[in-house]
């Protein structure tokens, strides 16, 4: 049975652009809503608004649940959002409400409110609050969504959500009134958005645009006309010998073939393409995808060829004070903090040093209190959370510690319950996922930890057990790329391996997606623009290989190779930019490299369109609700 947003996106997806307003009409209040909690700016927030719904238009076709809209518009406009946010980070009259005392704000607040600068007041008020106090807080009271609604949009338990609604309200009440009474918040909130809603108007605007718009279909691959096909099948026959792989130095000793259908990347001046085994082809052998998430019932882990890639450019950036690798980075506010790692071969440091883009300079910073390579750092809500790790001597870490960038401090948090090192960590829907790594051996674990609870949960396991791999968040979908697997604890034995999985915290299940075309581990992972950035890492020596994965597709493109080749490096995102940092150099030296690449790719613009829509609207608008679900 279809929902009534699968009954819409019918209706556009066969060629009636109109009915996109229905969706807008449903689903806008909540993105406004969500947009300005990110961003703390009206204007901005109804520009992101309006490019969220272009962006979703354009990408229809690309939604394989259609129940899962609301959730896809989220992530939507929380990427957008880090984009503008990273952007606005180097405004010369960006204001900055922590340089305020909260004290001030809560003697001025009834004066001020009464001046009518009240609005201003309660603006800076919740700034002041954490993100995820501040988005329950204004979505309840901008949009009007209830504490279930929130809880679906957010992926959040509606207990939790009730619970952070009461504690936003409390803090917000100290920020503003010290002693004063909730109802007077309340009263003060509903005053300032009642005044900058969006107006009706918006929607008519919107869908004008996409109206002259076409919804982006997926390429079809068509079969290779035969001649090709059989000079294919003769370059696919010789690839079949190829010669055996060995493992990085880390490993130790040949683990002989790998993965029986492993895909060659043969690489030109003019194009870069993917060849696999004729059975890896659904096409050439005449086999169609399950759709299993079970790597052996599968009958392509594949696409065919890989695209065409685009370049992208590398440039030096400056060096960073200790060479280091097996390290954690987090970007904060435009700048990028390196933590921990390894200053030798199994020599594990506490330093952490922050980079800025603006003025390519480092600058030293409190040390991590925990001294520890091969840990995972993740960013939320401002806060760098600092995962697991290797201490030497054979001590593996669930210390968890978070470090506050603007207070330059470190605080503890709950331990991780699986100690391990080589992990990777990422945050979704306001909750931090710590997926993989290793202690004796390799390990599948994955685990939850809610930072407003301070509690971690067991989630279910990888397909596959690793170690040392990349991830990368999309959609609100988490993919693991890469990795190695052998013995961890006598850092003796292991293989790289090319495998994906793509993990969904809502349904709390895995996915198996195309292989990497480079197997490679100590690899590092970014996204820009709704794309996977893979960089560096290694087999038998470091590598400088870029790949680019594009998971509305699920194939590969090669891109730029990075300029110094390494492994064990740490990558990260900032407007747009991807800066490579450190890792470990062919002698296996630890380097202070940096290196900054721009994929030369561009966001959505934004569409002002000018007009009415027809009078239709209204009579459209009347009948698709008269229809229904069905």
């Amino acid at each position: 049975m279809r929902t009534a947003d699968g009954t819409v996106i019918r209706r556009c997806l066969e060629g009636d652009p109109s009915a996109f307003g229905l969706l807008m009409d449903k689903y806008k209040a909540s993105i406004f809503a969500l947009a300005y909690s990110r961003l703390g700016n009206f204007h901005d927030a109804e520009d992101i608004t309006q490019e969220v719904f272009l962006i979703a238009y354009r990408k229809l076709r690309s939604l394989r649940r259609w129940d899962s809209f609301f959730a896809w518009l989220y992530s939507i406009t929380s990427n957008l959002c880090k984009k503008r946010q990273a952007t606005d980070s180097r405004r010369p009259d960006r204001h900055y409400v922590e340089e305020q005392r909260a004290e001030v704000l809560g003697r001025s607040a009834v004066k001020a409110y009464q001046d009518a600068q009240g609005a201003q007041v309660v603006r800076d008020a919740l700034r002041m609050l954490p993100g995820m106090y501040r988005d329950v807080l204004v979505l309840y009271y901008l949009s009007g969504m209830n504490s279930k609604e929130i809880a679906e949009f957010l992926g959040t338990p509606p207990a939790t959500i009730r619970q952070r609604l009461h504690r936003a309200r409390n803090q917000l009440r100290h920020i503003l009134l010290g002693k004063g009474s909730e109802e007077e918040v309340i009263v003060m909130m509903n005053t300032m958005f009642d005044k900058v809603k969006l107006q009706p108007s918006f929607t008519f605007r919107v869908v004008e645009a996409v109206k002259r718009m076409k919804i982006q279909s997926p390429p079809q691959v068509s079969a290779l006309p035969w001649g090709f096909s059989a000079a294919a099948g003769l370059m696919l026959s010789i690839l079949m010998f190829s010669a055996p792989y060995f493992p990085l130095l880390l490993f130790g000793r040949p683990p002989g073939s790998l993965l029986p259908n492993q895909a060659q990347l043969i690489e030109s001046d003019a194009i870069s393409v993917t060849l696999v085994s004729v059975a890896d082809i659904p096409i050439l052998a005449g086999g169609q995808e399950s759709g299993s998430a079970n790597r052996d019932s599968r009958s392509s882990m594949q696409r065919a060829f890989a695209q065409p890639g685009h370049q992208g450019k590398w440039g030096k950036r400056a060096d960073m004070p200790t060479p280091r690798s097996l390290f954690g980075v987090s970007a904060v506010n435009g700048k990028i903090y390196a933590i921990g790692g390894d200053r030798a071969l199994a020599a594990p440091i506490s330093t952490v040093e922050e980079y800025d883009p603006a003025t390519d300079t480092w600058a030293k910073k409190a040390d991590m209190p925990t001294t520890r390579s091969t840990l995972a750092a993740c960013m939320l809500d401002g806060q760098i959370y600092a995962i697991g790790g290797w201490g030497g001597a054979g001590r593996f870490h669930s210390t968890v510690e978070v470090y506050d960038p603007v207070k330059d401090t470190w605080t503890q948090k709950a331990d991780m319950p699986t100690a391990r090192s080589g992990l990777a960590a990422c945050a979704v829907n306001g909750k931090i996922y710590a997926i993989g790594g290793g202690n004796r051996n390799e390990l599948a674990v994955v685990e939850e930890y809610d930072p407003a609870t301070n509690t971690w949960t067991r989630k279910a396991d990888m397909p596959t057990a690793i170690w040392t791999l990349a991830v990368g968040v999309v959609g609100g979908t988490i993919y693991a790329i890469g990795g190695g697997r052998g013995n961890i604890g006598r850092m003796e034995q292991g293989v790289p391996l090319s495998v994906v999985e793509a993990y969904d915290p809502v349904t709390d299940t895995w996915t198996q997606k195309a292989d990497m075309p480079t197997t490679r581990t100590g690899s590092s992972a970014s996204v820009v623009d709704g794309k996977i950035y893979v960089i560096g890492g290694g087999n038998r020596q470091p590598l400088s290989a870029v790949e680019m994965y594009d998971p509305v597709m699920d194939i590969w493109t090669q891109t730029t190779s990075m300029p110094t080749a390494r492994w064990s490096l740490a990558t990260c995102v900032v407007d747009g930019k991807i800066y490579a940092i450190g890792g470990l150099t062919p002698a296996l030296a630890p380097t202070p490299v940096a290196e900054m690449f721009d994929p030369g790719t561009t966001s959505s613009q934004s569409v002002q369109p000018t007009g009415k829509l027809p009078t239709i609207w209204g009579t459209l608008k009347i009948a698709l609700f008269a229809q229904g679900s069905d």
